[in-house]
């Protein structure tokens, strides 16, 4: 009966053995990322990036690592890398607004960096990559920005255009007030129409009475109309605003 006990111990010993060595790779990637992701949240990007590489080779469809490494490369300015991480996000999850967004951005960023000719090969899918992340997410502000600033910077022979700027500005305004002013008043900066700049950050304080709102209208004051004591004045008013 001893013998037949000592057995039965065996066998689940040797069982149990059995499974920790099965379980223990994967239980030191799972530990792996959450250290990748912890030095990522707390800014250690280039730790990260070496322990989150580790994990995908592994894992090479795991998408909050690929996120991650794409993050880490644009923060580096590794264009080429960062747009090849998110180009596999959006491959694989295609209704992700946010990958398509982040594309386009380090797209964008990319086209910033090389000759103008060149530039000119990639803005038909930055442009796409912002309005795909639009149609994904209707209420998707960030890449509604995106296409202001675009539709701006880009000369009106390869479809820069006012208009269309002002229309995404309209939009956010539908969605978020604060930045329908905000935007419309960078419009207005950028085409050195200073006094209705003025007027649509003031309403931006009004509605929203964010610290950035306040940075608008005393960067114009300051480094755009001359007026550097109605600048310190709106510092001012946001000093006794937080009281």
């Amino acid at each position: 009966m001893t013998s037949i006990l000592l057995e039965i111990l065996y066998f689940w010993k040797m069982k149990l053995l059995l499974s920790f060595f099965l379980l223990f790779p994967l239980l030191l990637l799972s530990q792996s990322f959450e250290k990748g992701e912890k030095l990522f949240v707390d800014g250690k990007y280039n730790q990260a990036q070496l322990v989150l590489e580790n994990y995908l080779k592994n894992n090479p469809s795991n998408l909050k690592t690929l996120e991650y490494l794409g993050d880490i490369s644009a923060y580096n300015k590794v264009w080429d890398k960062a747009i090849s991480y998110y180009k596999r996000l959006k491959t694989l999850k295609p209704t992700e607004a946010n990958y398509f967004y982040k594309y386009g951005a380090v797209l964008a960023m990319k086209a910033s960096e090389i000759s103008k000719l060149k530039a000119l090969g990639i803005i038909g899918e930055v442009r796409s990559s912002f309005e795909k992340a639009i149609s994904l997410n209707p209420k998707h502000i960030e890449a509604r920005w995106a296409l202001i600033e675009l539709y701006l910077e880009l000369p009106g022979i390869v479809g820069g255009s006012e208009s269309k700027a002002v229309k995404y500005s309209e939009e956010l305004r539908e969605i978020s007030p604060v930045d329908g002013y905000l935007s419309l008043g960078h419009i207005e900066e950028y085409f050195k129409r200073y006094p209705n700049a003025e007027k649509q950050y003031k309403r931006a304080i009004l509605i929203g009475g964010s610290k950035i709102c306040y940075q608008k209208l005393a960067d114009l004051y300051k480094n755009k109309m001359n007026q550097p004591d109605k600048a310190n004045k709106v510092w001012e008013d946001f000093k006794n605003k937080k009281k």
